[in-house]
């Protein structure tokens, strides 16, 4: 629908009106005055001409087709600022610039596992089964001799040779320095294997934005495909020092968006019809396929916990500033987290032992004390839920935590301050970190990136440290709710935003499969814990895995007898 002469003069008419007001009391500068200008008409739709006019404020000049793009996309974001302009912060608040209110939570009363009498792990008859063992059975073979790690390391190779070209999940395979690591460990003394890290000699992967020398770095854009970065990401240099045999840098939507990424879209083991959800494409889908003994995957909203519910594995999202990201891409500065993805809680607790803590250039990175496995009990935790049109006592996770002696509380998020506004934080950090990708009108197999950098480009400062203003209060409310509980089971919807913003971890399990056409569709619960608290999500979690089966599943891809 086009506008008439008769709308745009008005429109013009009312911007000049506007703006000479401001220039005869003398407020703020020539930018001012327009920005000023634009924010009295927001309640109107942002036409092409207006987006033009705009463009020389950010300095960057746009096509038709984009000053179209950007013009419906302002209009959207118009209305998420104004969304944050309603909640009143007053005059004491200050912006989010220290994420965590408090040091961190008081330690948690917990105490080192003991499990007497856990029989031997036998080898399993096949190299699926090898494949897909939990991490402390592979552990116990390796420290044992009983295998070795240049075969598992073999075994995993072969694997991501024979399902990739279906899914899609590898960018680049480490073969050589993983069988040179490998041999490495079976050379070793056999002495040197009673005292085993927990990680050593089993393989793995990690998302492709994490530097690794003499292999590319390619953020899954086809602009970076050949970039080689002469530094160790301080998290894989952390897993080199226990042992860990890194097999593969593994898939991510570019410039960390979805799951599409130069090499097409990676897809999900248990229906290879649907994409495997990002951006931690690779990751989530390479270890449900049983390709890798664990992967490291990064969130910034979503980028752990969704792909993990996709592709039914298990995902942990740690507290904000918990692992260092030192030598990974940046997209949003305050929001990134890097985290394990496994087969299951326990395999979770091991890596994150490994992974954590400080190191490297990351200055929000922390230092506090973990150590798996740890016991905590539960009984006597009092553990929050959303009610929803589902009954309690038919939520299987719930009556399984309530058996364990948790008490359950009924807890309300909140719903007062503008959450999805809130990710205005997220796209003017992700504006700043790719302008140069902005300015030189780069947009190749960046899925929709180009369109959401550049309208980001007209975030103004104020309405950034706004957002940041009012993610403080919510930081405020989450702490006080979770001061109330130990935890809470997630019912999905905001709650990924919100405690994203607030830097809480949280993880996500497999909790059913529902079958249809397609295939079959795994379904998934989270637990979000108190900051710096994993220890006791990741019981929590490992309590429900030992009632349930469903973390045990292979997706059908895997199981068919190929040659």
């Amino acid at each position: 629908m086009t506008e008439s002469r008769s709308d745009k003069n008005e429109k013009t008419l009312n911007r000049r009106q506007l703006m000479g007001w401001l220039s005869a009391t003398g407020i703020g500068t020539a930018a001012f005055h327009r920005a000023l200008a634009a924010q009295a008409t927001r309640g109107q739709q942002v036409t092409v001409e207006m987006v033009r006019q705009a463009e020389w404020i950010s300095g960057i000049e746009l096509t038709h087709q984009q000053r179209t793009q950007a013009a419906s996309g302002l209009t959207r974001m118009l209305s998420d600022l104004d969304d944050l302009r309603s909640f009143s912060v007053g005059y004491d608040t200050w912006p989010a610039i220290k994420l965590h209110l408090q040091p961190g939570q008081p330690a948690r009363n917990n105490k080192p596992e003991h499990q007497p009498g856990n029989p031997p792990t036998d080898v399993p008859a096949d190299d699926e089964d090898l494949a897909f063992l939990p991490l402390r059975q592979q552990h116990d073979l390796l420290r044992r001799g009983e295998i070795t790690a240049t075969h598992l390391t073999e075994v995993y190779l072969r694997r991501l040779k024979k399902y990739d070209p279906t899914l899609k999940f590898v960018v680049n395979l480490t073969e050589q320095v993983a069988m040179e690591k490998a041999k490495l460990f079976d050379a070793a003394k056999p002495g040197r294997l009673r005292n085993l890290k927990p990680l050593s000699g089993i393989p793995y992967g990690a998302k492709d934005l994490m530097a690794y020398p003499g292999y590319p770095t390619t953020w899954g854009a086809p602009q970076f495909s050949d970039r080689v970065i002469d530094h160790k990401a301080h998290v894989l240099e952390k897993l080199d020092a226990d042992g860990a045999v890194l097999v593969a840098k593994l898939s991510l939507g570019a410039l960390a968006m979805g799951d599409k990424w130069y090499g097409g879209p990676t897809l999900n083991p248990w229906n290879i019809t649907q994409g495997s959800s990002g951006s931690s494409a690779g990751s989530a889908s390479a270890t449900a396929a049983g390709c890798v003994g664990f992967s490291i995957g990064s969130e910034t909203l979503g980028s752990i916990i969704s792909p993990s519910i996709r592709c039914g594995v298990t995902g942990l999202r740690p507290t904000f500033g918990r692992v260092s990201r030192d030598g990974c891409m940046a997209l949003s500065w305050s929001m990134d987290k890097l985290g394990p993805i496994c087969r299951s809680a326990d395999d979770c607790g091991f890596v994150f032992e490994a992974i954590q803590g400080k190191g490297g250039d990351d200055p929000s990175a922390v230092d506090m004390p973990f150590a798996w496995p740890r016991t905590v009990e539960l009984k006597n935790l009092k553990v929050g839920y959303i009610e929803t049109a589902q009954d309690v006592k038919d939520r299987e996770e719930l009556q399984i935590l309530k058996e364990h002696g948790v008490k359950l509380v009924p807890i309300k998020l909140p719903t007062d301050i503008p959450t999805r506004p809130l990710v205005t934080i997220l796209f003017a950090e992700a504006a700043s970190q790719f302008d140069p990708l902005t300015r030189e009108g780069i947009e190749e197999g960046l899925n929709s990136w180009p369109a959401i950098l550049r309208r980001s480009e007209y975030i103004p400062a104020v309405e950034y440290i706004r957002a940041q203003r009012i993610r403080s209060r919510m930081q405020e409310r989450m702490q006080k709710l979770m001061s109330e509980i130990d935890f809470f089971v997630s019912s999905g919807g905001d709650e990924l935003v919100i405690t994203n913003m607030t830097g809480h971890p949280s993880i996500a399990m497999p909790s059913g499969f529902r079958e249809n056409q397609d295939g079959f569709q795994p379904e998934s619960i989270q637990f979000v814990g108190r900051l710096f608290d994993e220890v006791t999500i990741l019981n929590a979690a490992k309590a429900f895995q030992q009632q349930t089966d469903y973390h045990l599943r292979r997706p059908p891809l895997v199981t068919e007898k190929q040659d």
